[in-house]
């Protein structure tokens, strides 16, 4: 089967459509026919190896998974021994631990929803990691109606699930992005939206912070006194990433009366059928910048380097 894969950490160029073998599947997993795949931070971070310390788990010297990618939609090809909740012949998505960038993968039946017909598999493809995160900081932010809510970083995969799901639950959502982006933002519920190298001045229940691009500091003087903020993002140094400043906010969070909160989201079968319900009924819609063969992985990967994606990136299988 085809795949996209590395042997060494890099750029782009590292990554290779080649072919690999089949996986099969073991005890309660799911052999998976992906249709469509797509692509989250993740993935950039695991082609280079950054931060290095992601590599302790990874892989050293070399990535020990050589197939990309997290978030698939396809067909239910064969199932492992002990799985009840899925067939052959059945149309699915969910999250991999590595290798949904390829003609086959098998992810753990848990990790797995069944796709409703009214969804797309591009549409379904986006769900998985991003869409997921997102529902789960908003449930960690107990965000509802009247809640005063700021997403930071609000046009990229997570933010744009964010602006949705909170509105879909009553609340008043401030979001920032860039100039570029801004309408798209407000097509999709935002009720106000800010330019992120403005410097904000209400105050709000929950900041959601998907771009870590702002001291802690800032972040907490537009928090109310009992607010909390949330961070879920990469970025940070070469070595550590994100790290420092995490570790940072949890020795400070005891002495606060602010609630700082990482967020680290888990795969979750049954967060993912309701996140596909709420697309089936038109309550949530995935931004889709653009789809493209899985073959153009590379360059895919490439042009969302070179500019801020907006929204999700999706590769198509076997087209």
């Amino acid at each position: 089967m085809k795949a996209i894969v590395y042997d060494r950490y890099g750029p782009p160029e590292v990554l290779r459509y080649a072919d690999v073998e089949r996986p099969s599947p073991k005890a309660g997993e799911v052999l998976v026919r992906v249709r469509t795949a797509s692509l989250n931070f993740g993935d950039r971070a695991a082609m280079r190896g950054e931060p290095h310390a992601i590599r302790l788990v990874m892989g050293l010297r070399r990535p020990r998974a050589n197939v990309l990618g997290r978030a698939v939609a396809g067909t239910v090809e064969a199932v492992g021994p002990g799985v009840t909740g899925f067939k052959p012949g059945e149309d699915v998505f969910g999250e991999v631990n590595q290798r949904g960038f390829a003609e086959y993968t098998v992810a753990k039946e848990k990790h797995l929803a069944a796709k409703p017909v009214e969804v797309s598999f591009a549409q379904a493809a986006t769900l998985p990691v991003a869409a997921n995160t997102a529902l789960q900081g908003i449930r960690l932010g107990g965000v509802g109606a009247g809640t005063r809510l700021l997403v930071n970083g609000a046009s990229g995969g997570v933010g744009t699930f964010a602006v949705q799901i909170a509105k879909a639950l009553g609340a008043h959502v401030t979001a920032t992005c860039g100039a570029r982006n801004a309408e798209l933002v407000r097509s999709i519920g935002a009720d106000a939206v800010v330019d992120y190298t403005t410097r904000l001045s209400d105050l709000f229940d929950v900041v959601f912070d998907l771009r870590g691009d702002k001291p802690l500091a800032a972040m907490r003087q537009v928090l109310a006194p009992k607010g909390m903020y949330i961070s879920s993002f990469g970025g940070g140094g070469n070595l550590l990433g994100p790290m420092p400043r995490l570790i940072g906010m949890m020795v400070k969070a005891p002495f606060v009366s602010q609630r700082l909160r990482p967020l680290v989201a888990t795969p979750k079968g049954d967060e993912l059928a309701e996140l596909g319900a709420m697309v089936a009924a038109g309550t949530l819609s995935p931004v889709i910048e653009e789809e493209r063969p899985l073959s153009e992985a590379a360059a895919a990967i490439r042009h969302i380097e070179q500019h801020h994606a907006i929204g999700k990136f999706v590769l198509s299988v076997g087209k």
